[in-house]
């Protein structure tokens, strides 16, 4: 067993799935917790192989509800601890998730989206956005990642655990069916060989010593018998999380400053704005483009400057408006003309967008 799962950078041809694992791996995960369900399974098939040759764990619960739970008690006990699911099974895992906003709990989640409502299909989708950014009976206190590739799934997924455990709050990384199923070419690598530092977990309980002897007593509630504790804490909280957002919100942004119509996707649905947004340049159309890494927190004040300078401003989504109602939100007061490209649970192509901007532009 070698202390480097990798010991030097190599390009890699793989799932998106495996793609997770070995990024969990490289951000020296402790254990994953899970449950099958489509499309997000090979993640937990490859992260078994991968285990035992690294004294790694995995334990498969009855149901996704206790992969969310279980994954809770891993850290709490000390552990990187992470969990993966898609459609039915991030529906179950918003009372785990809740439970760990409440607790400012570092779990990770990986979300590999499918359509809905309900089972619905196992392809593909951005159905999940509202489930995976303010789901749950809190206030959403989390970070969710929207990744459009599989470079970017890599990266990321490192990168959450080092988020999450920096500062405090539930964690996704938000792919989807297509990014779980196809195979692309990434660079996988050793983030410490690249000067990433990975943050070090710590136990919540079970520390050594004795509670109000050798150290302070540790308490960790998730239920208030009294609103205004509620009230406290909640507030305190939202407050932890306004100050964080401006530190860990994430946007790519191109060509806005003399455009006639901004584009604006996430997730794989990105990459057919980006390349629309080039052949549209490239026949002279002043089209830009404004992309969303973080869906929560948002980089709001980026979001309002773009609604603030452009005259039209493009949605597109593989979803009936999830995207839309918080980028309406985030923008609210400006006035650029708001247009919706809406295609839930089907995949969208350069060439579409191309042809909806040709309709808008005339």
């Amino acid at each position: 067993m070698t202390e480097k799962i990798i010991e030097q950078e190599k390009r890699a041809f793989l799932t998106g799935n495996e793609v997770v694992a070995w990024a969990a791996l490289a951000a020296k995960a402790d254990i994953m917790y899970g449950y099958p369900i489509t499309p997000q399974n090979e993640i937990m098939h490859y992260w078994t192989r991968l285990a035992p040759r690294y004294d790694k764990r995995f334990l498969q619960t009855e149901d996704e509800l206790s992969a969310g739970f279980t994954t809770v008690g891993g850290v709490l006990a000390g552990r990187k601890a992470f969990t993966a699911t898609a459609g039915p099974g991030n529906t179950l895992m918003q009372e785990p998730v809740s439970m760990a906003e409440m607790l400012r709990l570092p779990i990770v989640v990986v979300i590999q989206q499918r359509g809905g409502p309900s089972t619905a299909t196992v392809i593909y989708s951005q159905q999940e956005v509202t489930m995976t950014t303010l789901g749950g009976n809190g206030e959403g206190m989390r970070v969710v990642y929207s990744t459009s590739s599989h470079q970017e799934l890599f990266d990321y997924t490192i990168k959450a655990f080092n988020t999450a455990w920096k500062y405090r709050f539930p964690t996704f990384v938000l792919g989807d069916g297509y990014q779980a199923k196809m195979r692309e070419p990434l660079t996988l690598y050793d983030p410490e060989s690249r000067g990433i530092e990975l943050i070090k977990p710590e136990p919540y309980v079970g520390k050594p010593g004795t509670p109000g002897v050798d150290r302070a007593p540790s308490q960790f509630r998730n239920t208030y018998s009294m609103e205004e504790e509620l009230l406290e804490i909640v507030n305190q909280y939202m407050q932890d999380y306004g100050e964080m957002a401006p530190q860990v919100a994430e946007y790519q942004v191109a060509n806005v400053e003399d455009a006639d119509l901004v584009i604006i996707g996430h997730g794989v649905v990105f990459r057919a704005v980006r390349a629309a947004v080039d052949n549209l340049r490239a026949r002279g159309l002043k089209v830009g483009y404004f992309r969303p890494v973080t869906l929560r927190p948002l980089a709001v004040p980026q979001i309002k400057e773009v609604f603030s300078n452009s005259k039209k401003v493009l949605v597109v989504e593989s979803a009936y408006g999830q995207l839309a109602r918080l980028l309406k939100e985030a923008a609210y007061g400006t006035t650029a003309e708001f247009l919706t490209m809406f295609r839930p649970g089907v995949g969208i192509t350069a060439e579409e967008v191309e042809a909806e901007v040709e309709k808008i532009l005339g």
